[in-house]
C-alpha cells in the first residue's frame, strides 16, 4: 500500500531567516534551505569540505541516525558532488569553522560528535521543531528545506539541470 505523497512546502526567504533566528543552529538552517543538502550530508560536513574561495561544499559523507547510532557512509547516490552556497553564508560558515581542525565537523553536537536528529516530535520537541514553532512558519521537516532551496535556485535563474545536479536528483521521465 502506497501512502499519499505529502504536499511540498516552500518557505519564503523571510520565513527561512525567521526560523534561523529562532534556532539553536541558525547557520545549519540557512545551509539546508539555500544549498539543498540532505540532513545527513549537512551534519557530515567537515571543515575541509568547505571551499570558501569558490563558495562550495564538497559532499563526500552522509551521517544517518539508525536507531541510537550514527552510521557514516557515502552520500545517497554514492557520488561525491560539489554544491554551491550563497555569498551571504560565507561569513557565518567561517565563524562556524573558527578554531576548528580541518577534520572537525562543521555542525557538531554538544559533545563534538555528529548532531543528532532534528525530527519533528510533538511530545519531545527537538531544536528544529522548537524553531519551527517559535517562528510561526508552517510545520516542516529538515527535508522540506530542500524544496525551498530548489525554489530559491530556480527563482534566481539557475538552469534546471544545474539545480538537479546541486540536489543530486535524477531527471523525471
Amino acid at each position: 500500500m502506497n501512502l499519499p505523497k505529502k504536499a511540498h512546502i516552500y518557505l519564503s526567504h523571510e520565513q527561512v531567516h525567521l526560523m534561523a533566528s529562532e534556532s539553536k543552529y541558525p547557520a545549519l538552517v540557512l545551509v539546508l534551505a539555500h544549498s539543498g543538502l540532505r540532513w545527513g550530508e549537512a551534519i557530515g560536513l567537515r571543515v575541509k569540505d568547505l571551499d570558501m574561495l569558490k563558495r562550495r561544499f564538497l559532499v563526500t559523507e552522509n551521517a544517518v541516525e539508525v536507531g541510537s547510532r550514527i552510521v557514516v557512509g557515502t552520500p545517497k547516490n554514492h557520488k561525491h558532488r560539489s554544491v554551491p552556497f550563497p555569498r551571504f553564508l560565507a561569513g557565518m560558515l567561517a565563524q562556524q569553522c573558527s578554531g576548528k581542525h580541518r577534520d572537525d565537523l562543521v555542525f557538531a553536537g554538544e559533545d563534538g560528535g555528529y548532531l543528532r536528529s532534528a525530527r519533528v516530535h510533538e511530545d519531545n520537541m527537538s531544536w528544529f521543531a522548537g524553531a519551527v514553532k517559535r517562528s510561526g512558519i508552517p510545520r516542516i521537516t529538515p527535508h522540506d528545506l530542500r524544496h525551498s532551496a530548489r525554489s530559491f535556485a530556480v527563482s534566481a535563474g539557475a538552469n534546471v539541470k544545474a539545480v538537479q545536479k546541486m540536489l543530486d536528483i535524477a531527471a523525471r521521465r
